[in-house]
């Protein structure tokens, strides 16, 4: 089971893990040196801790996903509705859209969402 709770940091992290993947450890330490500006150790120290969450793996000095960044992100959000929201979808849509104004093209595109959902019942 993968624990889905991740910082800000450790999301960022695994976002350019997902980016680069398969990418060896020495290759992550230059790209976190890059672009968050870590030294070598805070570098393993994320990856050692994101491998005992179970979303990653580093075998033989090479650093992959052992959930997909897509699979992660739709658990992630089925967690918010459910923590949030009491696991009601439409509850979570009302309260985004009261928010957010959707366009016409974001309207049709929910409704062909739902309209495919229908005929697949």
């Amino acid at each position: 089971m993968v624990d889905m709770e991740l910082g800000a940091v450790q999301l960022r992290f695994a976002d350019i893990v997902w980016a680069h993947e398969p990418v060896g450890s020495g290759e992550l330490v230059k790209i976190c040196e890059k672009e968050l500006k870590w030294k070598k150790p805070t570098t393993y120290t994320v990856l050692r801790k994101l491998c005992e969450k179970g979303l990653l793996k580093n075998e033989n000095g090479v650093v992959t996903s052992l959930v997909p960044r897509d699979e992660f992100y739709a658990a992630r959000s089925e967690q918010i509705v459910e923590d949030s929201y009491k696991g009601s979808l439409p509850a979570f849509v009302a309260s985004f859209i009261s928010r957010k104004e959707l366009t016409p093209e974001e309207a049709d595109q929910i409704q062909q969402m739902i309209d495919e959902f229908k005929k697949g019942e």
